[in-house]
Protein backbone atom coordinates (compact mmCIF):
# COMPACT_ATOMS: atom_id res chain seq x y z
CA UNK A 1 0.00 0.00 0.00
CA UNK A 2 1.25 3.31 -0.80
CA UNK A 3 2.21 5.92 2.08
CA UNK A 4 -1.21 8.18 2.16
CA UNK A 5 1.27 10.79 3.26
CA UNK A 6 3.53 10.50 0.35
CA UNK A 7 2.66 13.20 -2.19
CA UNK A 8 1.85 11.77 -5.83
CA UNK A 9 1.80 13.66 -9.14
CA UNK A 10 -0.15 12.66 -12.58
CA UNK A 11 0.68 14.05 -15.77
CA UNK A 12 -1.07 14.40 -19.05
CA UNK A 13 -4.48 12.34 -18.22
CA UNK A 14 -7.68 12.93 -20.25
CA UNK A 15 -10.01 15.02 -18.34
CA UNK A 16 -13.82 15.86 -18.46
CA UNK A 17 -14.63 18.15 -15.65
CA UNK A 18 -18.06 20.19 -15.43
CA UNK A 19 -20.67 21.54 -12.71
CA UNK A 20 -24.72 21.65 -12.93
CA UNK A 21 -27.65 22.43 -11.15
CA UNK A 22 -29.30 19.47 -9.29
CA UNK A 23 -32.43 17.92 -9.84
CA UNK A 24 -33.38 17.68 -6.08
CA UNK A 25 -31.47 20.31 -4.11
CA UNK A 26 -32.69 19.30 -1.04
CA UNK A 27 -31.09 15.97 -1.49
CA UNK A 28 -27.98 17.15 -2.32
CA UNK A 29 -27.70 19.62 0.96
CA UNK A 30 -28.60 16.74 2.94
CA UNK A 31 -25.03 15.13 1.57
CA UNK A 32 -23.27 17.73 2.84
CA UNK A 33 -22.00 17.34 6.61
CA UNK A 34 -23.31 20.26 9.23
CA UNK A 35 -20.68 23.32 9.80
CA UNK A 36 -20.20 22.98 6.02
CA UNK A 37 -22.46 25.17 3.19
CA UNK A 38 -23.43 24.16 0.31
CA UNK A 39 -24.15 26.72 -1.83
CA UNK A 40 -27.35 28.29 -2.46
CA UNK A 41 -27.83 26.77 -6.01
CA UNK A 42 -26.83 23.55 -4.32
CA UNK A 43 -24.06 23.23 -7.79
CA UNK A 44 -23.04 19.71 -8.34
CA UNK A 45 -19.31 18.74 -9.87
CA UNK A 46 -17.86 15.61 -11.72
CA UNK A 47 -14.60 15.09 -12.84
CA UNK A 48 -13.87 12.00 -15.32
CA UNK A 49 -10.92 11.26 -15.78
CA UNK A 50 -8.52 8.43 -17.26
CA UNK A 51 -4.50 7.73 -17.11
CA UNK A 52 -3.51 5.31 -19.84
CA UNK A 53 -0.17 4.65 -18.97
CA UNK A 54 2.14 4.38 -15.90
CA UNK A 55 4.49 6.51 -16.87
CA UNK A 56 1.64 8.71 -16.57
CA UNK A 57 2.11 8.99 -12.81
CA UNK A 58 4.74 9.09 -10.34
CA UNK A 59 3.75 5.80 -8.49
CA UNK A 60 -0.13 4.96 -8.87
CA UNK A 61 0.04 3.35 -12.25
CA UNK A 62 -2.79 3.25 -14.70
CA UNK A 63 -6.27 3.73 -13.68
CA UNK A 64 -9.97 5.84 -14.45
CA UNK A 65 -11.68 7.81 -11.85
CA UNK A 66 -14.68 9.49 -11.81
CA UNK A 67 -15.41 11.73 -8.27
CA UNK A 68 -18.81 13.69 -7.68
CA UNK A 69 -19.56 15.82 -5.07
CA UNK A 70 -20.96 19.35 -3.93
CA UNK A 71 -19.34 22.59 -4.42
CA UNK A 72 -18.91 24.38 -1.17
CA UNK A 73 -18.95 28.38 -0.02
CA UNK A 74 -16.28 29.78 2.42
CA UNK A 75 -13.84 27.27 1.88
CA UNK A 76 -12.28 28.27 -0.97
CA UNK A 77 -8.55 27.17 -2.66
CA UNK A 78 -5.52 29.73 -2.60
CA UNK A 79 -6.41 31.95 -6.21
CA UNK A 80 -10.14 31.68 -5.23
CA UNK A 81 -11.36 28.47 -6.65
CA UNK A 82 -14.72 27.13 -4.93
CA UNK A 83 -13.77 24.29 -2.81
CA UNK A 84 -15.86 21.23 -2.72
CA UNK A 85 -16.90 18.11 -0.45
CA UNK A 86 -16.51 14.88 -2.15
CA UNK A 87 -19.25 12.69 -2.25
CA UNK A 88 -18.62 9.74 -4.10
CA UNK A 89 -15.19 8.52 -5.46
CA UNK A 90 -15.48 5.57 -8.09
CA UNK A 91 -11.67 4.32 -9.09
CA UNK A 92 -10.68 1.26 -11.04
CA UNK A 93 -7.03 0.24 -9.77
CA UNK A 94 -7.52 -1.29 -6.06
CA UNK A 95 -3.70 0.83 -5.67
CA UNK A 96 -5.18 4.18 -5.87
CA UNK A 97 -8.47 3.46 -3.68
CA UNK A 98 -6.62 2.81 -0.72
CA UNK A 99 -4.70 5.25 -1.22
CA UNK A 100 -7.77 7.54 -1.29
CA UNK A 101 -9.46 5.92 1.11
CA UNK A 102 -6.45 6.67 3.45
CA UNK A 103 -7.17 9.95 2.81
CA UNK A 104 -10.54 10.38 3.66
CA UNK A 105 -12.07 9.91 0.38
CA UNK A 106 -15.40 8.24 -0.18
CA UNK A 107 -13.10 5.64 -2.26
CA UNK A 108 -15.58 2.66 -4.30
CA UNK A 109 -14.65 0.64 -7.15
CA UNK A 110 -15.35 1.85 -10.71
CA UNK A 111 -14.27 2.56 -14.09
CA UNK A 112 -14.13 5.29 -16.65
CA UNK A 113 -13.96 5.47 -20.20
CA UNK A 114 -13.38 8.13 -22.48
CA UNK A 115 -13.70 8.23 -26.42
CA UNK A 116 -13.70 10.60 -28.96
CA UNK A 117 -14.53 10.56 -32.50
CA UNK A 118 -14.57 13.66 -34.54
CA UNK A 119 -16.06 15.98 -32.54
CA UNK A 120 -17.97 13.96 -30.13
CA UNK A 121 -16.97 12.96 -26.53
CA UNK A 122 -18.56 9.80 -24.85
CA UNK A 123 -17.68 9.29 -21.24
CA UNK A 124 -19.00 6.87 -19.53
CA UNK A 125 -18.68 5.72 -15.77
CA UNK A 126 -19.77 2.61 -14.84
CA UNK A 127 -20.19 0.52 -11.12
CA UNK A 128 -20.59 -2.82 -10.10
CA UNK A 129 -20.26 -3.65 -14.19
CA UNK A 130 -23.01 -1.51 -15.02
CA UNK A 131 -23.07 2.01 -16.98
CA UNK A 132 -23.80 4.53 -13.88
CA UNK A 133 -23.19 8.26 -15.39
CA UNK A 134 -22.85 9.16 -19.35
CA UNK A 135 -22.32 12.29 -20.76
CA UNK A 136 -22.11 13.33 -23.95
CA UNK A 137 -19.96 16.34 -25.70
CA UNK A 138 -18.77 17.99 -28.55
CA UNK A 139 -15.21 19.38 -28.55
CA UNK A 140 -12.71 20.75 -30.28
CA UNK A 141 -9.17 21.12 -30.76
CA UNK A 142 -6.44 21.80 -27.75
CA UNK A 143 -5.69 25.31 -27.83
CA UNK A 144 -2.59 27.66 -26.55
CA UNK A 145 -4.16 28.10 -23.49
CA UNK A 146 -3.27 26.92 -20.72
CA UNK A 147 -5.43 26.88 -17.04
CA UNK A 148 -3.42 26.70 -13.67
CA UNK A 149 -4.36 26.99 -9.91
CA UNK A 150 -5.38 24.77 -7.24
CA UNK A 151 -8.45 22.96 -6.01
CA UNK A 152 -9.53 22.40 -2.30
CA UNK A 153 -11.50 19.26 -1.84
CA UNK A 154 -12.81 17.97 1.98
CA UNK A 155 -13.67 15.13 3.08
CA UNK A 156 -13.80 12.77 5.88
CA UNK A 157 -11.16 10.78 7.72
CA UNK A 158 -10.36 8.86 10.83
CA UNK A 159 -14.06 10.73 12.43
CA UNK A 160 -12.88 14.15 11.43
CA UNK A 161 -13.22 16.75 8.72
CA UNK A 162 -9.94 17.10 6.38
CA UNK A 163 -9.11 19.38 3.80
CA UNK A 164 -6.17 18.84 0.60
CA UNK A 165 -5.41 21.42 -1.71
CA UNK A 166 -4.52 19.91 -5.04
CA UNK A 167 -2.25 21.93 -7.63
CA UNK A 168 -3.31 21.50 -11.50
CA UNK A 169 -2.50 22.61 -15.19
CA UNK A 170 -4.60 21.70 -17.77
CA UNK A 171 -4.76 22.48 -21.35
CA UNK A 172 -8.61 22.80 -22.52
CA UNK A 173 -10.04 22.53 -25.82
CA UNK A 174 -12.19 25.13 -27.59
CA UNK A 175 -15.01 24.97 -28.94
CA UNK A 176 -16.84 22.99 -25.96
CA UNK A 177 -20.00 21.64 -25.37
CA UNK A 178 -21.75 19.84 -22.94
CA UNK A 179 -24.62 17.93 -25.25
CA UNK A 180 -26.57 15.40 -21.92
CA UNK A 181 -25.88 13.76 -18.79
CA UNK A 182 -27.75 10.95 -17.66
CA UNK A 183 -27.35 9.25 -14.48
CA UNK A 184 -28.68 5.13 -15.28
CA UNK A 185 -29.60 3.54 -12.71
CA UNK A 186 -31.87 5.55 -9.78
CA UNK A 187 -30.63 2.85 -6.94
CA UNK A 188 -27.55 3.96 -6.89
CA UNK A 189 -26.94 6.16 -4.43
CA UNK A 190 -24.89 8.36 -6.84
CA UNK A 191 -28.80 9.44 -8.41
CA UNK A 192 -29.43 12.26 -5.45
CA UNK A 193 -26.66 14.42 -7.66
CA UNK A 194 -28.24 13.87 -11.26
CA UNK A 195 -28.88 17.17 -13.00
CA UNK A 196 -32.16 18.64 -13.18
CA UNK A 197 -34.15 18.66 -16.52
CA UNK A 198 -33.79 21.17 -18.45
CA UNK A 199 -29.73 20.27 -17.52
CA UNK A 200 -28.37 23.55 -16.81
CA UNK A 201 -24.41 23.51 -17.03
CA UNK A 202 -22.65 26.11 -14.99
CA UNK A 203 -18.89 25.79 -15.86
CA UNK A 204 -16.67 23.11 -17.40
CA UNK A 205 -14.03 21.87 -19.63
CA UNK A 206 -12.69 18.74 -21.63
CA UNK A 207 -8.56 18.37 -21.34
CA UNK A 208 -6.79 15.61 -23.08
CA UNK A 209 -3.35 17.02 -21.25
CA UNK A 210 -4.41 17.71 -17.79
CA UNK A 211 -1.99 17.15 -14.85
CA UNK A 212 -2.23 17.22 -10.78
CA UNK A 213 -0.97 16.37 -8.03
CA UNK A 214 -2.18 14.89 -4.81
CA UNK A 215 -0.56 16.60 -2.12
CA UNK A 216 1.44 15.44 0.71
CA UNK A 217 -0.54 16.95 4.07
CA UNK A 218 -3.96 17.05 5.10
CA UNK A 219 -5.43 19.78 7.78
CA UNK A 220 -7.94 19.48 9.79
CA UNK A 221 -11.09 21.61 8.82
CA UNK A 222 -13.28 23.42 11.91
CA UNK A 223 -16.97 22.65 11.35
CA UNK A 224 -19.70 24.68 13.77
CA UNK A 225 -18.53 26.11 16.53
CA UNK A 226 -15.17 27.30 15.07
CA UNK A 227 -14.51 29.43 13.12
CA UNK A 228 -13.87 28.82 9.11
CA UNK A 229 -10.75 30.14 7.43
CA UNK A 230 -8.92 29.47 4.29
CA UNK A 231 -5.95 27.22 5.86
CA UNK A 232 -6.97 26.24 9.16
CA UNK A 233 -3.29 26.36 11.58
CA UNK A 234 -4.17 22.74 12.84
CA UNK A 235 -1.62 20.06 10.82
CA UNK A 236 -2.69 16.66 10.96
CA UNK A 237 0.01 15.31 8.90
CA UNK A 238 3.83 16.65 7.82
CA UNK A 239 3.51 19.02 5.50
CA UNK A 240 6.26 18.83 2.35
CA UNK A 241 9.01 21.30 2.94
CA UNK A 242 8.31 24.45 1.02
CA UNK A 243 4.63 23.85 1.01
CA UNK A 244 3.54 26.78 2.45
CA UNK A 245 -0.43 26.51 2.96
CA UNK A 246 -2.14 29.74 1.35
CA UNK A 247 -5.12 31.63 1.60
CA UNK A 248 -8.09 32.11 -0.12
CA UNK A 249 -8.82 35.68 -1.36
CA UNK A 250 -12.13 37.26 -2.70
CA UNK A 251 -13.18 36.95 -6.22
CA UNK A 252 -13.85 39.58 -8.10
CA UNK A 253 -17.23 41.06 -8.19
CA UNK A 254 -19.64 40.09 -11.49
CA UNK A 255 -20.11 43.27 -13.72
CA UNK A 256 -22.09 43.88 -16.65
CA UNK A 257 -25.44 42.85 -18.19
CA UNK A 258 -23.93 39.90 -19.54
CA UNK A 259 -23.69 38.07 -15.98
CA UNK A 260 -26.77 35.51 -15.75
CA UNK A 261 -28.68 35.07 -12.36
CA UNK A 262 -28.42 31.68 -10.63
CA UNK A 263 -30.41 29.08 -11.20
CA UNK A 264 -32.63 31.07 -14.41
CA UNK A 265 -32.20 29.94 -17.64
CA UNK A 266 -29.54 32.20 -19.63
CA UNK A 267 -29.83 33.17 -23.07
CA UNK A 268 -26.20 34.68 -22.87
CA UNK A 269 -23.81 33.13 -25.80
CA UNK A 270 -20.86 32.53 -23.96
CA UNK A 271 -18.36 31.75 -26.70
CA UNK A 272 -17.87 31.54 -30.55
CA UNK A 273 -21.25 29.39 -31.36
CA UNK A 274 -24.66 29.77 -29.19
CA UNK A 275 -24.14 28.26 -25.84
CA UNK A 276 -20.58 27.29 -26.17
CA UNK A 277 -17.93 27.16 -23.33
CA UNK A 278 -15.39 29.44 -24.64
CA UNK A 279 -11.80 28.87 -23.71
CA UNK A 280 -10.42 31.22 -25.69
CA UNK A 281 -7.63 34.73 -24.83
CA UNK A 282 -8.28 36.49 -21.79
CA UNK A 283 -7.50 35.40 -18.10
CA UNK A 284 -10.10 33.56 -17.19
CA UNK A 285 -10.83 30.52 -16.01
CA UNK A 286 -14.87 28.27 -17.22
CA UNK A 287 -16.15 29.04 -13.47
CA UNK A 288 -19.56 30.04 -13.15
CA UNK A 289 -19.54 34.05 -13.62
CA UNK A 290 -23.01 33.84 -11.70
CA UNK A 291 -23.64 35.43 -8.12
CA UNK A 292 -22.68 33.52 -5.25
CA UNK A 293 -23.84 34.20 -1.79
CA UNK A 294 -20.97 33.11 1.38
CA UNK A 295 -21.44 32.09 4.47
CA UNK A 296 -21.97 35.36 5.45
CA UNK A 297 -24.47 36.17 2.85
CA UNK A 298 -22.42 38.44 0.51
CA UNK A 299 -22.09 37.68 -2.98
CA UNK A 300 -19.55 37.28 -4.32
CA UNK A 301 -18.00 35.85 -8.11
CA UNK A 302 -17.98 32.63 -9.08
CA UNK A 303 -14.11 32.37 -10.07
CA UNK A 304 -11.30 34.95 -9.59
CA UNK A 305 -10.45 37.95 -12.41
CA UNK A 306 -11.87 38.40 -15.43
CA UNK A 307 -14.18 35.43 -17.34
CA UNK A 308 -17.15 34.92 -19.61
CA UNK A 309 -20.58 33.75 -17.95
CA UNK A 310 -20.81 29.88 -18.72
CA UNK A 311 -24.45 28.92 -17.42
CA UNK A 312 -25.96 27.01 -19.96
CA UNK A 313 -29.33 25.49 -20.57
CA UNK A 314 -29.34 22.19 -22.60
CA UNK A 315 -33.05 20.40 -23.30
CA UNK A 316 -31.91 16.41 -22.92
CA UNK A 317 -34.40 13.84 -24.35
CA UNK A 318 -33.66 11.49 -20.84
CA UNK A 319 -36.58 10.42 -18.52
CA UNK A 320 -36.63 10.31 -15.02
Amino acid sequence: MLDPAAPQLVVQCRTLYFSWLPADPDAVAALVPAGLHPRPDRQVFMNQYVVDDETQSSGLGPYSLTYLGVTLTGVDAPGGHPGGWWTHYLASSPLIRDYAAARGAPAAAGRTTIEVRGEELTAVTEADGEPLIRARCRVGDTGHQIHSGHHRFLSRGDGEVVSAVYPFIAEPVTPFEIESVEFLDPGHPAYALRPANPLTITWGFYAPRSSFAHPGGLTSWPLAGEPVVADPPRPRRTVAEGDVPGTGRPRAEPSGPDVPAVGRRSEVPVGPGPGRFWNGPGPHWPYDASPALDGAGSERAGAPGPQWPSVRVVDQPVDR
